[in-house]
C-alpha cells in the first residue's frame, strides 16, 4: 500500500451494495487514502436522497479507518483533484462494463492527465450485483439480503410496498 496515495471512488451508490463494498475495501489495501464520492445525481431519479446514500456509505464502511465519504457534482475530473487525488477506482463486473468505463478512463484521461484509472474487476459472487436491481428486485418484494449490508437493507425495507 501506498500511505500517501489519495484514490477517489465515485458513484451513485443507490443503494450501496455489498460489491461496492468490496472495491472500497480492497482499493483501501493498496491506497492510503480512498474518498467514495457520492455523487449528486441530478440526471438520475434515485431511491435514496444524498443524505441517506452518504449514511448508508459512511454506516457499511465506518470499519475502514483510510476510507471517507464526501459528496459532489459536476465532474468528477473535478472532485478527484478538490480530493488531491491521483487514482481514481472503478469496479468492472462484466465486459459491457469494461467498454463502458474503458471509455470513461480514456475521456478522464483527457480532462484529467494526472488521474490514473485503476479497474477491479468484481469478485464473482459480486458479478450479477447492481444498484439498479437491487432497486427492483426490493419494490418488487423480493429477497435483496445476500446483496447489501445490514444498515443498506433496513433502508430498503422501508421503501418497500406494503403487502397485498
Amino acid at each position: 500500500m501506498s500511505s500517501s496515495v489519495i484514490a477517489v471512488y465515485p458513484g451513485t451508490f443507490d443503494p450501496l451494495t455489498l460489491g461496492h463494498e468490496d472495491i472500497v475495501r480492497r482499493a483501501a489495501r493498496m491506497f492510503g487514502t480512498v474518498v467514495v464520492g457520492v455523487a449528486i445525481a441530478h440526471h438520475k431519479k434515485t431511491l435514496f436522497n444524498l443524505d441517506e446514500r452518504m449514511a448508508m456509505v459512511q454506516e457499511a464502511l465506518a470499519d475502514c479507518p483510510n476510507v471517507r465519504v464526501a459528496s459532489f457534482q459536476g465532474l468528477v475530473r473535478d472532485f478527484a483533484r478538490a480530493q488531491g487525488a491521483v487514482v481514481m477506482v472503478r469496479g468492472v463486473r462484466s465486459m459491457t462494463d469494461f467498454d463502458y468505463e474503458f471509455q470513461l478512463a480514456g475521456m478522464n484521461r483527457h480532462l484529467a492527465p494526472e488521474v490514473e484509472t485503476v479497474f477491479l474487476n468484481a469478485l464473482d459472487i459480486h458479478q450479477c450485483v447492481s444498484s439498479t436491481l437491487v432497486r427492483e428486485i426490493t419494490l418488487l418484494g423480493g429477497e435483496i439480503e445476500g446483496f447489501v449490508s445490514p444498515g443498506v437493507l433496513r433502508r430498503l425495507q422501508a421503501h418497500r410496498p406494503a403487502p397485498r
